[in-house]
């Protein structure tokens, strides 16, 4: 299906193959958002010999600044109006610049300073930003149907997570096979997504439509005042909450995992690499599991369980044996499998929110709704390096040490297992008063096919 579609959110579920094809990106953005946290910031640092701190703060810096363009892009991409439709143009636009600077991130040498880190970091993130911007909202207006869109979701979420996957399994295949080091590794990572990146984006592009936007524009120019204007809302400002401490927390076991399997259960790399490997395995068999499951509970529901299960299987992994591999592994599969319930039944949830801000001011804020997500996502990240650096740095935890103190070990056990199932519990505490519900959303999509009828026939007249 190509060029624009003015009967997609009305016609039947979006097949496979559309799915498929839609996720696509999902491949390289992932596998550039999972080293984002868990490899560049170890690698700066311990590799290439920069300040742990500093390069802590210039992770959580660069993430916590490029958060205030969110709304610039979503407001700019609500308004855009080409044939194309909204949010396919911005995708495109992007592309080669994500490319170029992925490459000058993962492809640094020794004797880099704190000023290309910060420059290549700004750069990847402006233009991460808005291509992951674009493509879950464009998500959003692939199907109006409550069960659907979490159907989209988990078709975009499995991507995500068989892209982090891949990547991840590089470093390891490559070892054996080519005999590269950690560095090598680390560079095949980023030739992975540089070549990935445009392939992918072409293909969902070419082969995805997008309905045609009949939604008014908003006469106004773009400003934080609309951004903060939707946390008005009872089912954003939850969403939201939810999104921050359900991003926090595996922001956190992602920038200690490392660290925590290391010199905690005493692996080596390629060991913990493996691990990490199982872990979203995990995640891909249970995406699809969340997505059921909230057809059968609702959405809200089924993340609440969600939350509570990874609170308890992240927590026990402080306790866990390591006495084996397969027994450790164990562990992980279980820890791994709430892993995609956030990424799924969020955004399914914040497109239902769509429709009831669309009813309500009759502007369709696609855009800009899926900017506050990938705000609080960002806050979220942006604190989960920076402060467990911060944290561990001042516990005199040494990243490239053996002899760290038992009070360093602790801490560092604290943060990566007791502190994320704490938030997870918030998250669910939070999602448990959500309102917005199948019936609810039914009724919603009912008013606006009414009003949207009765303004066509206006038009006709």
């Amino acid at each position: 299906m190509t060029g624009d579609d003015r009967t997609m959110t009305k016609g039947p579920p979006p097949s496979r193959l559309t799915l498929s094809a839609f996720s696509a990106p999902t491949l390289p953005l992932a596998a550039l958002g999972l080293p984002l946290v868990v490899y560049l910031p170890e690698y700066y640092a311990n590799h290439l010999g920069l300040n742990l701190a500093m390069v802590g703060f210039a992770f959580m810096a660069v993430r916590f600044s490029d958060i205030f363009l969110d709304p610039i892009f979503g407001e700019m991409m609500d308004r855009t109006r080409t044939r194309m439709g909204r949010f396919r143009p911005w995708m495109l636009l992007n592309t080669p610049i994500l490319a170029l600077s992925t490459y000058m991130l993962f492809m640094a040498q020794k004797g880099v300073g704190p000023v290309y880190l910060w420059f290549w970091l700004a750069v990847t993130y402006i233009s991460y930003s808005a291509v992951i911007l674009a493509h879950t909202s464009w998500g959003s207006v692939l199907s109006s149907d409550y069960d659907q869109r979490s159907r989209v979701y988990g078709y975009w979420q499995a991507g995500n997570v068989i892209g982090m996957i891949l990547v991840l399994a590089l470093p390891p295949i490559l070892s054996a096979v080519a005999h590269l080091d950690y560095a090598g590794g680390l560079q095949a990572m980023g030739w992975f997504i540089v070549l990935l990146l445009p392939i992918t984006i072409l293909l969902a592009t070419k082969a995805v439509g997008e309905p045609v936007n009949l939604a008014p524009v908003a006469h106004r120019p773009a400003n934080l005042k609309a951004y903060f204007e939707l946390f008005k809302n009872d089912s954003v400002r939850r969403i939201m909450l939810a999104d921050l401490t359900l991003g926090l927390a595996p922001g956190i076991t992602g920038s200690l995992f490392f660290f925590f399997f290391e010199q905690v259960k005493n692996l080596n790399k390629t060991q913990a690499g493996l691990m990490l490997l199982i872990y979203f395995v995990a995640a891909l068999v249970g995406a699809p599991l969340w997505s059921r499951l909230s057809s059968s509970i609702g959405k809200h529901k089924a993340l609440v369980v969600a939350s509570i299960v990874y609170a308890v299987t992240q927590s026990a992994l402080v306790i866990w044996p390591a006495v084996s591999l397969p027994l450790l592994a164990v562990g992980l599969f279980f820890a791994g499998l709430p892993y995609a319930a956030a990424g799924v039944l969020l955004r399914a949830m914040l497109a239902d929110v769509g429709d009831e801000e669309r009813l309500r001011t009759g502007i369709d804020r696609t855009g800009l709704l899926y900017a506050v997500l990938a705000g609080t996502n960002k806050v979220g990240y942006a604190l989960a390096v920076g402060v467990t650096y911060f944290g561990l740095d001042a516990l005199g935890f040494k990243a490239g040490g053996t002899d760290n103190s038992p009070q360093a070990l602790v801490g560092l056990q604290v943060l990566y297992g007791v502190l994320p199932g704490l938030l997870a519990i918030i998250a669910a505490w939070t999602v448990r008063g959500y309102r917005l519900d199948e019936a609810s959303h039914s009724a919603i999509r009912e008013a606006l096919r009414q009003r949207d009828a009765a303004q066509t026939q206006q038009k006709s007249a």
